[in-house]
Parts: C-alpha cells; structure tokens; sequence
C-alpha cells in the first residue's frame, strides 16, 4: 500500500544526512513508493477544529549538498495524509507541546509517529524515572541543598538540563570542584525547570550505547565513544560510533521497558545505557539508525515502515 507521508521536522536545510534518522526514514518511505510532503512546526495551523500545515512536495537523495528538493508550497488538511512523522528535535518547550497538542487531534486515523499524546506525556529525563531500579542514582530538583546532599553521598556526579537534547549542557562536577557553586548559578538563571543530577559514571569513556526499540522490541544498537577532551559521547558532540552486541542486562532493560513503550504507542525509541545503567528513554527525535546500518547492523528504517504498515493494516 502507497501512503501520503508528511514529516514535520526541523529545517531540512540545515540536517547532517549522514547521521540524521528522519533522513533514513524519508529514504526509505520514497523508495516504497510513498508520497513525501515536509513541513516544519511553526506552519501548523489551527482553524475552526480541523488542523492544516503549509506543506511542500518533497523528494530525497542520499547526496550531502544536494539531498532534497521541494515542490511548490500547498495549504492541506493533515488529515488528508496516512501517516505523519513528528520528528522535530527539542527543545521540549511550550511550542513542542503545543504541536502534540495539534497533532493529537488526527492520531490514529491519522497515523503519528510517535503518537503525540504520549510523547508530550513522556519527557525523556523524566519518563525513565518510572524505572529507577534500572538507573545510576538520580535527582530531580533546583533546589540547592538537595544538590549538595547528593553531591556529598555519591562524589563525582552530572548535571544537565532536564528538557535539554544532543548532549547540550551536561557538566561533569567532581567532588572537589570549585566551579560548583558558579554552575549551580548559571543553571538557575538559564533553566526555570527542575534539572537532573545523577552519580559520574566512570565507564562513560568506554561508551554510552544507543539502543533502539521499535514497537518496544531491540531492533539494535550503537556504542557511542566520547572524544579524548569531552565528556559527551552523542556523535554531533564529536563521539565516535562503534558496533557493539547486546549484554545480558541490555536484554533485561528492554524487555523491562517494552510493555510501557508499547503501550504508549511510542513505536521509534532510542534508550541510552552506560556501564548496564539506564539513564534516558528517547522518544522525541531519536538518533542512531544510520549509525547502526554503516557499522552492518540491520535496517531500522525499514523494519519502521514494515510495522507502521502492520498498524495501519497495509
């Protein structure tokens, strides 16, 4: 079966192809024949009920400078399109909500990915603290002497914005680190929300692995490798992709967490796991197929479309 597909997304200008997700799914969805239309967030539309978006025809290539053209602009219905991928990257602000809000009017006769509801319902820092069995011990607060206490019992520990994405603003303090009070300043100024601070993990430097649930099932993965100066291992902060396999306790976070994806309707997950510890559920824009693929491993893009196709019934 032949979809009309629109995908909401950053500026398809500005994307890395080599690495980007959207882009893998576009390239696959063209090549089975489906209708590409693009739109970015800002061009929703609300109007008397219905939701609309000005919407350009959208053709793709696997070609770094030259990876897309666009027809000519249109004002549609999204609910004239089978399937829309909300793809946009964080932050997960007042406008990303307001865009759930949007598309949660169509899903599922429209069919989203993920369904909007539960990815406005599930932050990444915040929706994996329902398993905190499988997580470093982690914090959630502004509030000062909490930082401290928790600083004082673990040493060494991470801060990093609670709604923040790509590895943005995420500080190692160490126990005797005098920049602590100057970063817990610009945090309060910078951030209304509560942060997240969990205990350092020290095997960050052999990986943060990039795990990927489709239908909350493993469908593979990626280790990812901090550059020598850098604390963050996400490959647009420098780190490097490396084939792994999934350990014994991967296998036990998955099927942990698989119901309540599944449940969710949140088809396209990307987990992040260190030393065997769960630290952050991704459901907005995760990353990693492309990275996955190059290193040999299976096709995610397409086993995407082969279950969005199950659950439309085509």
């Amino acid at each position: 079966m032949k979809y009309r597909v629109a995908v909401q997304m950053d500026p398809i200008d500005r994307i890395n192809i080599r690495g980007d997700s959207t882009f893998a799914l576009l390239l696959e969805a063209q090549a089975r024949g489906h209708e590409l239309a693009y739109y970015t967030p800002e061009r929703l539309i609300l109007r008397e009920g219905d939701v609309f978006a000005r919407t350009n025809p959208l053709s793709v290539r696997d070609e770094p400078g030259n990876h897309f053209t666009l027809g000519e602009e249109r004002r549609e219905a999204l609910a004239s399109y089978d399937v829309i991928l909300m793809r946009q990257d964080p932050p997960f602000d007042l406008g990303y909500i307001t865009a759930t809000h949007l598309l949660e009017r169509l899903h599922p006769k429209t069919f989203v990915v993920n369904d909007p509801a539960h990815v406005r319902n599930a932050p990444e820092k915040v929706f994996v603290t329902e398993f905190p069995d499988l997580m470093p011990p982690t914090l959630v607060t502004r509030d000062r002497a909490e930082i401290q206490s928790f600083r004082a019992e673990h040493g060494d520990i991470v801060m990093k914005p609670l709604y923040g994405h790509g590895g943005g603003a995420v500080f190692r303090v160490t126990t005797d680190d005098l920049n602590f009070g100057s970063l817990y300043d610009m945090f309060s100024v910078t951030y209304r929300e509560p942060w997240v601070i969990q205990k350092f993990l020290p095997a960050v430097a052999k990986g943060d692995k990039r795990i990927i649930l489709v239908d909350g099932v493993f469908a593979g993965a990626v280790n990812r490798v901090p550059a020598a100066d850098d604390l963050r291992s996400n490959m647009v902060r420098g780190g490097a992709a490396q084939a792994t396999e999934q350990t014994p306790r991967e296998r036990e976070i998955c099927e942990r967490i698989g119901p309540a994806l599944r449940a969710r309707g949140l088809l396209f997950v990307g987990i992040d796991v260190i030393d065997g510890y769960l630290t952050e559920i991704n459901v907005t824009s995760p990353t990693g197929i492309r990275a996955i693929k190059n290193l040999g491993g299976p096709d995610i893009a397409a086993l995407i479309w082969d279950t969005i196709g199950k659950k439309r019934g085509g």
